[in-house]
């Protein structure tokens, strides 16, 4: 009776072919699991979620239950305080102050999610591409992000605000043109540790071309540094809206924002219409402190999994 081995893989064949690509993927999904559960531990990104969640809800499925009318101005019902119908009261133009909340909120979250997810695009490829490449690449890529960098980007954002009608689509885009390049800038220095990896050596060796070893290898294991920039973005813009607001150029009406609100609020305050004032004030501060302890916590839990790796 005749026995036949089964004969082994070649070496670099295809046994050994989808070796190190596996590592690679059971060492992120690993770490990923570590980082998700440290996140999930932490107090303050417990909190921050909780707050994100319910002024997500107030903002966008508030209006479907709490309608009121945020275009038409009814200066009949100006500056009423709080009761009645009118929960917080309404401001100089009759409008309902909680239905603006919930319009402002609304506008101020799309500004930040949005400038987040084209900041963090642009800036992720951006950054990884420098960083694989190295050398004579990365120094000119990184050169014209110093260049930008040394442009003063709150005045280049009030003169091209100044210039044409301020919208949220105006706005949107040049706050990602000019918060993109910070993050550019971390994810290259996570980019050029993690290219001297044995996951990334063994790509190399297989055949991967730069741009599947960046794309598939290199920004999934720079994700915690580049989640942790956007959740800071958002912040960043949601103030950077606010600033514009604070300064008359902001969103025109009968568009609302909570920065056009409080500086609207404010002319009003010493003659007692504190509702006008601070809630729109406490909302902001509140929604911007809450994106902020998520971003502590993606930035903790990041050193829980480094600490245990």
């Amino acid at each position: 009776m005749t026995t036949h081995d089964t004969p082994a893989a070649p070496p670099g064949g295809a046994g050994s072919a989808g070796a190190p690509e596996a590592g690679a993927l059971a060492v992120r999904h690993g770490s990923g699991r570590l980082t998700a559960a440290a996140f999930l531990r932490n107090p303050r990104a417990l909190v921050g979620l909780g707050i994100v969640a319910v002024v997500a809800a107030f903002c966008f499925v508030g209006p479907l239950l709490y309608r009121t009318d945020q275009v038409t101005v009814h200066l009949d019902l100006a500056e009423l305080p709080p009761g009645g119908g009118h929960p917080l009261g309404t401001d100089a133009s009759g409008y309902d102050v909680l239905g603006r909340l919930m319009a402002g909120g609304r506008s101020s979250l799309e500004l930040g999610f949005a400038v987040a997810l084209a900041t963090t695009l642009i800036g992720t490829l951006y950054g990884a591409f420098a960083g694989y490449f190295g050398g004579f690449v990365d120094a000119v890529m990184m050169r014209a992000v110093d260049t930008f960098l040394a442009i003063p980007g709150l005045v280049l954002l009030l003169i091209v605000v100044s210039m044409f009608t301020p919208s949220l689509g105006l706005i949107i885009v040049v706050l990602s043109l000019l918060s993109w390049l910070g993050a550019a800038r971390l994810v290259r220095g996570e980019v050029l540790t993690l290219r001297t990896r044995e996951f990334v050596q063994a790509a190399r060796m297989m055949g991967g071309t730069g741009r599947r070893i960046v794309l598939r290898h290199l920004v999934p294991n720079a994700a915690g540094v580049i989640i942790v920039s956007a959740t800071f973005t958002i912040a960043d813009s949601i103030l950077t809206l606010s600033a514009l607001s604070f300064l008359g150029l902001g969103l025109p009406p009968p568009h609302a924002d909570w920065g056009t609100m409080l500086t609207g609020g404010l002319d009003y305050l010493y003659d007692g219409y504190w509702w006008l004032v601070y809630p729109p004030a406490v909302i902001l501060i509140i929604t911007v402190v809450a994106f902020n302890l998520i971003g502590d916590a993606v930035h903790d839990a990041l050193d829980v999994r480094l600490h245990r790796t």
